[in-house]
């Protein structure tokens, strides 16, 4: 029976395969899986009724709540890593009396490429074959119907070569590690790829509307495949592989490849319009909210957010320049925040990027965010050729104060800016007397009535005649008057200093022995050389 909102779990896992997960307990494998829930270890335990819970950091008897909870909340199933042996009993009882089905996903896979095949193959309602109404239906029944046609096992991959779909298989000794890597991976691993680039093989696929064969290699663990290129008129969109199993493809293989690339086709290019129109929608409503033109109301009405919940912003600064390093970033961004809180919301502006993070726990750890903000700049460290800087707003009790939340957090970025700031992330208890620090200099830097023009004169002067005296005047007071801490930083002689501080008093007519002049010099003498 099919399922009027949602698909079974039998038809989950049908779609899944063994690649990812391994069915450990379930009560009614015609259970539906209306929903997702990806429950973080800082999350108290909660789904909703029909979810497959994904406990992520979960490990061990600590999942023992988690499946407590997810039978009170009446969810569908719960996922969790591998556990050691001397929980797996535990555990397999605790999901028999919650009532639940108890899965185990593979300690290579990625949570956040579960995440997306597990929405893709819900949001197709029946991934086992395809709609006969639609172009194609769903991209697991349009790579269920290759495999069959071609007599081979397939995988639709996106034009970054990450896993889109693939077909399942009855036996898990046919897949070659090229595959099987790049299921767990969520896409093709690099050692593959560059001997696939070495043959020339997506070169050929840029440039040919035809099949590509690639033949064994037995000593890489590759077995023949047949690829083709996904296309939209001149523009790629990603491509489909067939691997041959352990059996020859079908005699017509390649035919049916074609063809298969074309239905593919129109569910991407219908796909892409789809998510691009919301994408837009989505950023326009929440730029609007982070810049406060706008209130929450239209950003939590068009995503169902509860906007009682904390929230908090954090803020990237973008590389320079343009191109890839920009998009990449964005990327980088975009899924690691998505991995880490499941509404995650991400807003380019100029040359910063916003992650708006909603519904939060109540009492959640400014560490924890300070965390999620580092291994996205950690990761983007692995990717790009420039360092990614992120600033970490607070916590703000509502969805309607994020704008105050983003206002922190690009303070801290203004700071970093200005070279102030040599963390690769911070928040702004971690560095209050740097943002502060250059928060007067900007208010003195717009208003040239509040300097003192002796300061401004000494610094003209030494401007005009390749001087000393200001850097030295500065370096002595950052030093607390101590002149050879201040020599050693200018690499001269004490005396010089001495006869430098001197000269500048009598120049300028100020009183170094005074607080208030020595404070104003302090930060007037910060200002760069273009201000004064």
């Amino acid at each position: 029976m099919e399922p009027a909102d949602g698909i079974s779990l039998r038809q989950l896992l049908m779609s899944l395969g063994e690649p990812l997960a391994e069915l450990q307990y379930a009560p009614d494998l015609d259970a539906v899986v209306r929903g997702i829930t990806l429950l973080d270890p800082e999350d108290p335990p909660a789904a909703r009724p029909g979810d497959l819970v994904l406990a992520l950091g979960v490990r061990g008897r600590a999942a023992l709540p988690v499946l407590r909870a997810a039978g009170r909340d009446r969810a569908a199933a719960v996922a969790l890593k591998p556990v050691p042996a001397g929980s797996q009993e535990a555990l397999r009882t605790a999901a028999e009396e919650a009532g639940v089905a108890l899965l185990t996903v593979r300690p290579e896979a990625h949570w956040g490429h579960l995440d997306a095949l597990v929405r893709a193959a819900l949001a197709a309602g029946s991934p086992a074959r395809p709609d006969p109404e639609s172009e194609g239906g769903d991209l697991f029944g349009l790579a269920q119907t290759t495999a069959v046609l071609t007599g081979g096992i397939v995988s639709i991959e996106d034009s970054a070569n990450r896993i889109l779909a693939y077909s399942r298989s009855a036996d898990s000794d046919e897949a070659d590690d090229l595959r099987r890597l790049t299921i767990l991976g969520w896409q093709g691993p690099e050692p593959y790829l560059s001997k696939l680039r070495e043959w020339g093989v997506f070169q050929r696929l840029r440039t040919l509307d035809a099949v590509v064969a690639i033949d064994a290699h037995p000593e890489l663990g590759l077995r023949r495949r047949l690829v083709v290129a996904i296309r939209s008129g001149e523009r790629q969109l990603g491509t489909i592989w067939v691997q041959e199993g352990s059996h020859p493809l079908a005699e017509r293989a390649d035919r049916a490849l074609l063809g298969a690339a074309r239905v593919a086709a129109l569910h991407l290019v219908r796909r892409r319009s789809e998510l691009s129109a919301d994408l837009r929608l989505t950023r326009t409503l929440l730029a609007g909210l982070l810049d406060g033109a706008a209130g929450p109301q239209s950003l939590a009405g068009h995503l169902s957010l509860d906007v009682r919940r904390p929230a908090a912003v954090l803020g990237f600064a973008l590389p320079l320049g343009t191109g890839p390093t920009r998009s990449e970033a964005l990327d980088v961004i975009s899924v690691h925040a998505a991995a880490r809180h499941r509404s995650a919301l991400v807003a380019p502006v100029g040359d910063r990027v916003y992650v708006l993070l909603p519904e939060l726990p109540r009492g959640i750890s400014p560490e924890v965010l300070r965390g999620w903000a580092q291994e996205v700049s950690d990761a983007a460290g692995g990717h790009l050729t420039a360092p990614l800087r992120g600033a970490v707003g607070r916590v703000v009790p509502t969805l309607a104060a994020a704008p105050a939340s983003r206002a922190e957090a690009d303070r801290v970025l203004d700071a970093m800016a200005s070279g102030r700031i040599t963390a690769a992330v911070a928040a702004l208890p971690d560095v209050r007397a740097e943002v502060l620090l250059g928060e007067l200099l900007a208010l003195l830097a717009a208003n040239p009535e509040v300097r003192d023009p002796r300061l401004t004169a000494l610094v003209a002067q030494d401007t005009k005649q390749g001087g000393q005296l200001a850097a030295s005047v500065l370096a002595w007071l950052d030093h607390l008057g101590d002149v050879r801490e201040a020599a050693d930083e200018l690499h001269v002689h004490p005396n010089t200093v001495r006869y430098r501080i001197r000269r500048a008093e009598q120049l300028t007519g100020i009183d170094l022995r005074s607080p208030e002049q020595r404070l104003l010099a302090m930060l007037q003498l910060r200002l760069p050389r273009t201000e004064e």
